[in-house]
């Protein structure tokens, strides 16, 4: 069974999302996430950081280039899965 994590959306309201997989690509670590009550929904995926308190935060990727490689890395992790 995968992990949920509850986060907020950008009105502020909670949503509960089911942790697919976590990664790492280049020095950096990334969640695919899929909200729990939808399952035709897109995957998203995030970055994970830590805060000065060493609190794990979940990271929107503004640079399109870090997106298309986190995407195809996930992408050929699903592959390898599936073998």
């Amino acid at each position: 069974m995968n992990e949920r994590i509850v986060l907020l959306d950008e009105l502020g309201k909670e949503q509960e999302f089911v942790i697919l997989a976590t990664f790492g690509l280049d020095d950096e670590d990334y969640a695919a996430l899929m909200p729990a009550n939808d399952i035709e929904s897109p995957t998203y995926i995030l970055r994970m950081e830590r805060d000065e308190e060493g609190e794990l935060l979940l990271v929107g990727i503004d640079d399109d280039e870090e997106l298309e490689d986190a995407i195809e890395a996930y992408e050929e992790m699903q592959r390898e899965n599936l073998q």
